[in-house]
């Protein structure tokens, strides 16, 4: 899986495969029935006008009635009529068009919902009418044998005993839920009504330990979608690929690549349907010492690795240390990587215990110490077909524990069974996910600006030349990759992780935490209060967000096991609005101004979350998730030649120069130098060049760099030419040979400068 470092280099070769038309930029929009396609549509002009080149749209095939995303696909045959059908996403691509804006769709070829009512899933609801016989059998991924001939349905509210199954026409209920009456039954008495069908209802408790069929996560509602059958590829694509056609959709987002049995062969599948002239970009989230199969036909990934570096490169190493020490001396915490350890061996034999089960049952007794050993160690999401081999530091660890002829065992059943293999690299993915994500994140908190999707909390920091190698290698490999530093998935938005990473440089603004018994909580509840700031509806939205965290932790309470009492003194922990003193409110402006700015400047397709174009403050789903605020009059204000007020209206400006200078200026975002600084502040400056006419220039650790007296002489040496500033705020232009930073930089702590012709 992984690939040494690559070299800086400034040019590159675009791939063949996706050498054609791509945007310059995009904007995600989460739909939903309060955000309509129509809705979408009255948003085209802002867009437009902001400078975006595509819309990403929420996935927008037919999902559980009230969805407030859409992943909980039911019908991948139509376009969701809850959002306007059809029609309504034809008309928003039309009128996009005619504001030179193309459409990107996020599609979810992993899983399908398993709906209330089931009927609303037909090909699930044929399965569990006709069983293993059926036609749509094929598409989903079900352990016959393991059921006892049954698929186990953990839906009930309580015990299957308390609810006597009734024959009803056509359907056998049980209370108020329907389900498919197998032909022929109907006449049986209770107990053998419910032998005789496909399907066992079961409480949704059992779920975690007898669950026969595969799903997305721990997520039983979502059931697994075999769609490398080339018939099921054919069926659950044929309306994305139709509008693909029509020319509605210019692009595609492929959710959870990691989830389906061979992703490089249903990628070469999609691209083939597709044709070379579409963008495609895999939800894939990569270590960080991790690459992208090179072999795989896409532009990149949605962007997780560039947040990551991007949030880390503006992180102080020596603070988030003292951190560190601090929070795991005051909540008594294990170690980052004793936490994700215990983590993964948690959720695996407990939340993805049926999925352990079945891996063991195929490896036998004698193998199956060594692959929850082997799972347990896994250094990245997943193996992938054709490399099916355990990672070495995973062999390693696993035979320091169970002994290399048990791992050795594990390697040749990889190697000569490709649906072990598939399986065992999709319980990987799943307990990744659920282990770090999902658990280890919200455990191990010193600094919570680190624990996001891709990141890395017990290396938070990321140097300057790390960043530098990675733009320089994003650009040579995947220069049409996909960026983003905000997204539906994120824990905490870039401008409140850009305020709790200000705490990295001032560890002693951690302050008091307040009373109550819980350390933990108390620090995690004292740095999301920072970085939310004391917004309206701070309140309720830090108490939400804070339940959540105690219930992904798992450490007194969880979604599966509440305790009540706990529960009920969480919002206590939650302060009241936290600001920041004015000296870290300015080391905070320089973090959101710089990640913005690295952001829409470095290699890649850059995309902006709803709303973000402005400083954009949002917690974890469903706060994120919230219908769209779009500063219109605000940019509307600033293109009349109105100065740019306070840090909201900073970020609106930069954005928009950015974005516009992308769409209609291309080529000056190709080729990557790294530019030095010279002097004694050099290592609080952050530049880099762009096709030599474009030099971007960002702050990091200015409140250090403060109280180190400045920038005090220190300069940046310059690409051959005159450079003027591309957006106001910078200091007089022009420069030539090189630039006083604290001239450069005397209004804002960002620069971005053009090559005079």
């Amino acid at each position: 899986m992984s690939q040494p470092q690559s070299d800086i280099q400034s040019e590159h070769d675009i791939p063949t495969a996706v050498a054609s038309a791509s945007p310059t930029s995009t904007y995600r929009l989460q739909l939903r029935p309060e955000f309509p396609f129509a809705a979408a549509e009255a948003a085209v002009p802002h867009l437009a006008s902001l400078g975006v080149s595509h819309l990403h749209l929420s996935p927008v095939l037919e999902a559980v009635p009230g969805s407030a995303h859409g992943y909980d696909v039911t019908d991948h045959s139509r376009v969701r009529a809850e959002l306007g059908g059809e029609s309504g996403l034809r008309s928003l691509g039309a009128a996009a068009r005619a504001h030179g804006l193309g459409l990107v769709l996020d599609i979810v070829p992993n899983h399908m919902a398993v709906p209330t009512p089931l009927r609303l899933n037909r090909p699930l609801w044929e399965v569990l009418r006709e069983g293993p016989h059926s036609p749509y059998a094929r598409w989903f991924d079900i352990d016959w044998e393991a059921g006892g001939g049954q698929v186990l349905l953990p839906v009930l509210a309580g015990p299957a005993e308390s609810c006597e199954p009734k024959a009803d026409g056509e359907v056998l209920r049980y209370g108020e839920q329907e389900f498919p009456l197998r032909e022929g039954s109907a006449g049986l008495d209770p107990a053998g009504l419910a032998a005789a069908q496909w399907y066992r209802p079961a409480w949704w408790r059992e779920a975690r330990t007898s669950l026969n069929y595969r799903r997305f996560f721990t997520i039983s509602e979502l059931i697994g979608v075999r769609v490398e059958d080339p018939e099921v590829f054919t069926a659950t694509h044929a309306k994305v690929l139709e509008l693909v056609r029509d020319g509605v959709v210019e692009g595609l987002r492929i959710d959870h690549v990691d989830g389906l049995a061979d992703p490089e062969g249903y990628l070469r599948r999609l691209r083939a349907a597709v044709g070379e002239g579409c963008w495609v970009v895999v939800e894939k989230i990569l270590a960080r010492d991790e690459r992208l199969p090179s072999g795989w036909p896409v532009a990149g990934t949605t962007g997780y690795d560039a947040l990551h570096r991007v949030d880390g490169v503006l992180t102080d190493p020596a603070g988030a240390a003292e951190l560190a020490v601090r929070y795991e001396e005051l909540t008594a915490t294990p170690s980052w990587e004793r936490t994700a350890e215990a983590c993964a061996r948690q959720v695996l034999t407990r939340d993805l215990a049926a999925e352990l089960a079945a891996l063991e049952r195929r490896a036998g007794p004698e193998l199956s110490g060594a692959v929850r050993e082997l799972l347990v160690a896994y250094p990245v999401y997943r193996p992938y077909p054709g490399e099916p081999e355990p990672a070495p530091e995973a062999r390693e660890r696993a035979a320091a524990v169970v002994g290399a002829g048990a791992v050795d065992g594990v390697r040749e059943l990889l190697l000569r069974d490709p649906a072990f293999a598939a399986r065992f690299a999709q319980t990987s993915a799943a307990l990744r996910a659920k282990s770090l994500e999902d658990r280890a994140f919200y455990r191990y908190a010193p600094l919570l600006s680190a624990t996001e999707v891709g990141g890395d909390p017990g290396r938070p920091a990321v140097p300057v030349a790390e960043f530098h190698a990675y733009c320089a290698a994003l650009e040579r490999d995947w220069p049409r990759s996909g960026t983003v530093l905000s997204t539906h998935d994120t824990k905490r938005s870039a401008d409140v992780r850009a305020r709790i990473s200000v705490l990295s440089q001032a560890p002693d603004a951690m302050g008091p935490l307040g009373g109550g018994p819980d350390a933990q909580l108390a620090w995690v509840a004292r740095q999301t209060a920072v970085g939310l700031g004391p917004v309206a509806g701070a309140a309720p939205r830090l108490a939400g967000a804070l339940l959540k965290a105690v219930r992904e932790a798992a450490l007194h309470t969880s979604w599966t096991e509440r305790d009540q009492a706990y529960e009920a003194g969480v919002a206590g922990y939650a302060p009241d609005g936290v600001d920041l003193p004015p000296e870290l409110a300015e080391a905070a402006r320089a973090n959101l101004l710089g990640m913005t700015l690295l952001h829409l400047a470095m290699p890649g397709v850059p995309e902006v979350y709803q709303g973000a174009e402005t400083e954009y403050r949002a917690l974890v789903d469903p706060d994120n998730r919230s219908p769209a605020v779009f500063p219109r009059e605000a940019l509307a204000r600033l293109d009349a030649g109105a100065a740019a007020e306070g840090p909201a209206e900073e970020k609106l400006a930069l954005t928009a120069a950015l974005l516009r200078l992308r769409r209609d200026r291309p080529e000056l975002f190709t080729g990557y130098r790294p530019l030095e600084a010279r002097g004694p502040a050099a290592e609080h400056c952050l530049a880099f060049a762009r096709s030599d006419r474009l030099v971007v220039v960002a702050t990091r650790l200015s409140h250090r760099l403060a109280g180190a007296g400045g920038w005090r002489g220190t300069v940046l040496a310059l690409p051959a030419g005159r450079w003027s500033p591309a957006v106001d705020g910078a200091g007089p232009p022009p420069y030539a040979g090189e630039a006083a930073l604290a001239e450069l930089l005397a209004a804002r702590p960002v620069a971005l400068l053009i090559r005079e012709e």
